[in-house]
């Protein structure tokens, strides 16, 4: 399977080199970052902290030889057009962890799904996947008379609040909570809090990877759902899997879930 990485100077970015060159089944092709970054010409797999991978990082992914089979895409929300669009027009499949997107974003996602297999996710580990489910089921027991607060932190680079990952814990609350009353923090007299009302608390701080926790509050007692990543690997293994799951799928947008068959 050869792939193109994006993002190719970033903690993820590196990170998915690291784990895609070092995958029997997996061939990189391609590193791209933007114009401008200082690594644009260096070996990729140097860049990444391993051995020379004969591939230069571009800043043009239209640049990159040969064909590839799926990019994994963990950039920004303005570099998302030109990778898509690159996408449909060598039918490559696309996996996508940026988070920080909206409608616009999303919009462009669905409209290349009818044209190239792509996957989004907010977060590519199993774990977590995996909590999102057990919120649900925890969310569905403990509803009546349980209050439910988000917190997650990252490290102090990370420019989006909250997480992708939080957001998609909200929606699973908001979802059986049937409620929009939502409160990103409090500060000052915020009076009682309301029934059906979910909190959400974004920390920053230090090299933190990836702490989600989702808490359900009772009278006398109560209930956290917890996951912490210690490593990114785990994020890249997991975008790793998404790809050789959509790999020579039918055009479509593909779920983590449908992924993990969870």
């Amino acid at each position: 399977m050869n792939v193109i990485v994006t993002g190719a100077a970033g903690r993820m970015g590196k990170t998915n080199i690291k784990t895609a060159a070092e995958d029997k089944e997996t061939q990189i092709i391609g590193a791209v970052e933007t114009k401008g970054n200082p690594v644009i010409g260096t070996d990729a797999g140097l860049m990444a902290g391993m051995s020379p991978l004969g591939i230069a990082v571009v800043d043009d992914i239209g640049a990159v030889s040969g064909k590839a089979d799926v990019i994994i895409d963990f950039t920004v929300a303005a570099s998302l057009s030109a990778h898509l669009e690159y996408a449909v027009r060598n039918k490559t499949a696309v996996v996508i962890g940026t988070t920080g997107l909206g409608d616009k974003e999303f919009a462009m996602i669905d409209d290349a799904a009818l044209k190239i297999p792509v996957i989004w996710a907010p977060n590519f580990s199993i774990g977590v996947n995996l909590i999102a489910k057990l919120t649900r089921i925890a969310a569905e027991m403990l509803n009546d008379g349980f209050d439910a607060e988000i917190v997650e932190m990252h490290h102090r680079m990370k420019k989006d609040a909250p997480s992708g990952t939080a957001i998609k814990l909200l929606n699973v609350v908001k979802d059986v909570y049937r409620t929009e009353d939502i409160v990103y923090g409090r500060e000052g007299i915020a009076g009682e809090r309301p029934p059906r009302q979910v909190g959400v608390m974004a920390l920053r701080g230090g090299d933190v990877v990836g702490d989600h926790t989702v808490i359900f509050a009772g009278i006398g007692e109560r209930v956290e759902i917890s996951h912490k990543v210690s490593t990114r690997e785990t994020f890249a293994r997991g975008a790793l899997r998404a790809a050789k799951y959509i790999y020579n799928k039918k055009p479509g947008r593909y779920t983590i879930e449908e992924v993990l068959g969870i």
